[in-house]
């Protein structure tokens, strides 16, 4: 008589993911249903273990949202009857940043049913968010009147005449929030939800490395483009740690090198602005791996939104300093920058200041203090389910 055979049947062989090599099988997929038929070449290119690979994926995204942006703009333009000269006008930048709003949501619902996901799948599910969000604007408006009063102690910064009065200090305040609040979403909804999570589910150490060269060698061509050497500093500081990880085979890694990346890109599309300088790029990308960190600890992006807001909001309404270069309209106080712009931040605003290196890295302990210990395991888990290889 034969001893029973208790050794697991073997594996059925599975495709790795272009990015990251994954290896687990996506539910419903062809490859691994019981006595399907291999899937083609074609087939395999597309999709890979978890559905449409992470790289089809964020082009496809990228090319909605820039499609859906440009149409919802176009109609907004048309309905409005905005003046364009009028400014830099609370109004105006509601309507700015609503067309890539409505772009961002087209451009993830369709990629959210191309994955079988829910648009809140992307770094958005959270029993505690509405805490969170709290949080975050409280912690924003905090941290920028800290680097405001640091300013302001160091000379660097003087207060005039408060610019508004009666139902105006109300009507403004609620006009920037809302603007501001569209803000929130549209950064960090593109880099903290969809990027983040897309890329921690579908990256390695030289695709990061990869995509980060090419950042950097568009730079070096590009004729126009302020504060590089923001971004150039925030990518090779990120380069020790995320290949360390690598080498370590972290089941982390995929998340910390997306934050690298994600991050990195953060201060990358600043480089547009008027008036940066490479400290307002490193900050603004600084600032964006703080946000990376807060999904991290929080398992969701909602601190980070709020966190957003409030200091946009802050700096910009408030406190009527410059923000990455633009001065606003509408603002309930009057402050000019004087002295040496290294310190001052000059026509970049706060954020162009060495001061506000300290203030991101207080925002990232206190973030850290806070939350940390008490680290939600729902983003654990699919980091360590999905390792990157």
């Amino acid at each position: 008589m034969e001893p029973d055979d208790h050794s697991p049947a073997p594996e059925p062989a599975r495709t790795p993911d272009i990015i990251s090599g994954d290896t687990l099988p996506w539910p419903d997929s062809p490859s691994s249903a019981p006595g399907s038929k291999p899937v083609g070449k074609l087939h395999r290119v597309f999709l890979g273990a978890r559905g449409l690979r992470a790289g089809w994926s964020i082009l496809l995204f990228s090319i909605l949202l820039i499609l859906f942006t440009f149409l919802t703009g176009s109609i907004l333009a048309k309905v409005s009857h905005h003046d364009r000269k009028a400014g830099l006008t609370a109004v105006a930048a509601f309507l700015s940043e609503l067309a890539p709003f409505l772009g961002m949501l087209g451009a993830a619902a369709i990629v959210a049913v191309l994955e079988r996901r829910r648009i809140l799948d992307y770094n958005l599910v959270d029993a505690r968010g509405a805490l969170h969000f709290f949080s975050g604007l409280v912690a924003g408006f905090l941290a920028l009147s800290a680097l405001v009063g640091s300013l302001a102690a160091g000379g660097w910064l003087h207060f005039g005449p408060v610019a508004l009065s009666g139902p105006a200090i109300l009507r403004f305040g609620a006009l920037w929030a809302a603007a501001f609040l569209l803000v929130g979403c549209v950064e960090e909804g593109t880099f903290r939800c969809y990027l983040q999570f897309t890329l921690t589910r579908g990256i390695n150490f030289w695709w990061a490395l990869g995509i980060l060269g090419a950042v950097c060698a568009e730079l070096l061509l590009r004729s126009k483009g302020n504060g590089v050497w923001g971004v150039y500093a925030v990518a090779l500081i990120g380069l020790a740690p995320c290949l360390f990880l690598h080498l370590k085979r972290a089941p982390s890694a995929g998340f910390w090198q997306a934050a690298w990346v994600s991050s990195t890109l953060f201060g990358f599309v600043h480089t547009g602005n008027n008036g940066e300088n490479w400290i307002g790029i490193f900050a603004a990308a600084a600032i964006g791996f703080v946000f990376c960190v807060s999904v991290r600890v929080t398992g969701s992006a909602w601190w980070a939104i709020g966190c957003h807001a409030a200091w946009d909001w802050s700096e910009t309404y408030f406190y009527g300093t410059a923000d990455s270069g633009f001065s606003a309209q509408g603002h309930l106080l009057t402050t000019a920058p004087s002295g040496n712009p290294l310190w001052s931040g000059g026509a970049d605003g706060p954020e162009g200041s060495l001061l506000v290196l300290g203030v991101v890295a207080a925002l990232l302990v206190a973030l850290l203090l806070l939350y940390a210990r008490s680290r939600p395991s729902v983003l654990a888990a699919p980091v360590s389910a999905e390792p990157a290889q």
